[in-house]
């Protein structure tokens, strides 16, 4: 690398967003790997006690409104951020990283639980984009830094003579292995 000014420059910003991003990519590591290796967590379910007679729509466009007055009705205080439907006859209130209420149409009329996820299952619904809406807009941030720490440590090793070899070699492994493992696994 000819010029010491923009190497410097480009290794103190890749520090910089790999030392902010760290709790990201940490919880990212360390839920995929734990459920990788098993441990999915658990989620702890408690039935609830719904209005008799109670009825929803899981295709009205009102829905977010029609289970907010369900609840209500119901005596149950329970803040969700949006709907989730999970088919025709099921549906979830996120965020689901935290307690959540699932409302399931059955044979014998509308079925609600209070479904309290373990931390591994909280974390890993953060994980999966679950979580509150501000923590998906963060995970869209951490996603661009994790892209820019990424191409920003690639860029200085091609560009300092001393690590470009090694570089270049770390990365045509890498590339190597991610293509074999995808399509030929």
């Amino acid at each position: 690398m000819t010029n010491p000014k923009l190497r410097k420059t480009l290794v103190t910003l890749h520090l910089l967003f790999a030392g902010f991003l760290t709790p990201a990519f940490l919880m990212l590591a360390i839920t995929g790997g734990n459920y990788l290796l098993g441990n999915k967590g658990s989620i702890e379910t408690q039935s609830l006690t719904l209005v008799e007679g109670a009825s929803l729509d899981f295709q009205s466009a009102s829905l977010h409104a029609d289970v907010e007055k369900l609840l209500a009705d119901s005596g149950i205080d329970h803040k969700f951020e949006y709907v989730k439907s999970r088919g025709a006859t099921k549906i979830h209130l996120r965020p689901t990283s935290r307690p959540y209420i699932e409302i399931e149409q059955t044979a014998v009329g509308l079925q609600a639980s209070l479904n309290t996820p373990s931390l591994q299952a909280g974390f890993m619904e953060l994980h999966k984009g679950h979580g509150p809406k501000i923590f998906k807009t963060y995970q869209k941030l951490v996603a661009l830094g994790l892209i820019g720490v990424v191409l920003g440590g690639f860029l200085v090793g091609i560009l300092a003579p001393a690590y470009r070899r090694r570089t270049l070699a770390a990365t045509g492994l890498g590339t190597l292995i991610f293509f074999a493992l995808t399509f030929l696994g």
